[in-house]
């Protein structure tokens, strides 16, 4: 993972505005232990559950499923993450360049409102995490004053890591790798030796329907993490190959996604029930012998911790980007207060998690989905941004366009996401398309990218103002992306004058 200056101490102190070159000291490799850790969740082993349960498949389907949804989603990050090198900033400031510094807010409220649901769906499952252990050790029962305590214990390490930022990130991310592929080794051998694998491997095969909407529900998890995928490069030299940054991206991955989810799947031959559980942790607890379920739990614990810290760390940005005027580190408190409230809920009002978290993916899969296709062509026809146009969120902007939105944008933006609603049925409501193939197989994601992709390919976009007295800084155009053009689209060189740092 890339660092923070050392000038900054534990303390990461930049907001918004670019990296410039002399501090992006980063490494690719280093996005390969924070890729792993955004995906240390036990929840994936209760998808995989769900994939042989719910969607009828048998082990050799989830095995294609657990490979294939990690390299579209993952894939899509990483390529969009090229934009962090490019520009220094995070991805929901550069989409200032794409949107228009008012036009930017819609996207970016939209998949804020987003990230409550997802910190809330991590800080429930580690919530509840602390209570399996706490019943597995000392025979503590659940009570509504515990769950209260688990959460806010939860959301305050969640508050601690990610207000720390990217050199925090960095550290615990890397150990936590380490310590949670060692227990899921040992979890793998527990679940050889004892499993019937003859009733696993003799489950009959569902139909490729099934295992197409298993893809996308295991997919949208990965997608939700595309809009950030910039926040954890733009410490990369502009010098990064893109291609190894998509290649350790989905490799760090596929490397937790795939096993987690087969693991699942291997669970559900002999307990069926954990697919449906209204707890999606303490079936760990009657799997697995004490001496193994108690670290794993507490490994998975920290995981589930880094990735409410990560999401967390981002949406410090998006706020930013929204207009909040205050330090990124204290940004990320609003997130913190909301996914404790919703967490509450969750865990006391809600009968249903797997169903509410299922149909919670489907929403957040087409919320970002919009964002991807428009922002994904703008990176085709881009390769530089300007850094005091990204920071300037007046009528001098070069990003303003007409009266602060991008026209295209929007107009590509807008459309895609009502397409995609109509394709869409979740647990709270169905569009009118969703009996369509596309809508039985949870594709409507797809469909919202397409549509955003394309409409914003075809309509006429609007120039950004040149930059009043700056230069490209350098190194700028030192390496061509595929596909990339350099001097089209709205391109402009970065601006040293985006560097300044915010203070906290």
């Amino acid at each position: 993972m890339p660092h923070a200056s050392a000038s900054e101490g534990a303390m990461e102190t930049r907001g918004l505005e670019p990296v410039p070159d002399d501090e992006r000291t980063g490494h690719v490799r280093g996005l390969f232990p924070t890729w792993v850790a955004a995906n240390i969740s036990v929840l994936l082993l209760t998808m995989g559950a769900g994939l042989i349960v719910l969607n009828g498949l048998n082990f050799w389907q989830a095995l294609v499923v657990g490979v294939t949804a990690p390299v579209v989603s993952y894939g899509t990050v990483g390529l969009i993450s090229i934009a962090g090198k490019r520009g220094g900033a995070p991805g929901m400031a550069l989409s200032r360049a794409v949107f228009g510094q008012r036009g930017n807010l819609f996207p970016g409220s939209l998949i804020w409102v987003a990230r409550w649901g997802w910190e809330t769906i991590n800080a429930v499952t580690g919530a509840y995490a602390v209570l399996t252990v706490l019943d597995l050790l000392f025979g503590i029962k659940r009570s509504t004053p515990l769950v209260v305590v688990t959460l806010l214990l939860f959301v305050a390490g969640t508050f601690l890591v990610s207000g720390l930022g990217i050199k925090a990130l960095r550290v615990c991310s890397t150990w936590s790798a380490y310590l949670f592929g060692a227990f899921s080794v040992l979890v793998l051998v527990h679940l050889i030796a004892g499993t019937d694998w003859s009733a696993v491997f003799g489950k009959p095969a569902g139909s490729t329907a099934m295992m197409i909407a298993g893809i996308g529900t295991i997919a949208a998890g990965g997608l939700s993490w595309v809009p950030s995928g910039p926040d954890f490069t733009r410490y990369l030299p502009r010098s990064a190959s893109g291609r190894a940054m998509v290649g350790i991206t989905v490799g760090g991955a596929g490397i937790v996604v795939l096993p987690l989810v087969l693991m699942g799947a291997v669970m559900a031959v002999g307990t069926p029930d954990l697919a449906r559980a209204q707890d999606p942790v303490s079936f760990i607890g009657a799997l697995l012998p004490t001496w193994i379920s108690v670290p794993y739990l507490l490994i998975a614990l920290v995981g589930m911790v880094l990735i409410n810290s990560m999401s967390m760390y981002s949406a410090g940005f998006t706020a930013q980007t929204l207009g909040i005027k205050v330090p990124r580190a204290w940004a990320v408190s609003v997130n913190a207060v909301i996914s404790l409230i919703l967490g509450f809920l969750l865990m006391v009002v809600a009968t249903s998690f797997i169903s509410s978290f299922v149909s919670f993916l489907t929403l957040l899969a087409v919320a970002f989905s919009a964002w991807i296709g428009v922002f994904g062509v703008d990176m085709l026809r881009r390769r530089t941004y300007d850094g005091a146009a990204l920071m300037d969120t007046t009528r001098t902007s070069g990003y303003w366009y007409r009266g602060g939105f991008a026209p295209s944008a929007m107009a590509a933006w807008g459309t895609a996401l009502v397409v995609g609603v109509l394709f869409t049925s979740v647990q709270w409501f169905s569009g009118p398309l969703a009996g369509t193939w596309v809508g039985e197989n949870g594709l409507g994601w797809v469909v919202t990218v397409l549509v955003a992709a394309g409409l914003y390919g075809v309509l006429p976009r609007e120039r950004a103002k040149a930059p009043a007295s700056a230069e490209a800084e350098p190194g700028a155009e030192a390496e061509a992306e595929p596909g990339a053009e350099a001097g089209t689209g709205t391109g402009t060189g970065a601006s040293d004058a985006g560097s300044a740092r915010l203070t906290v």
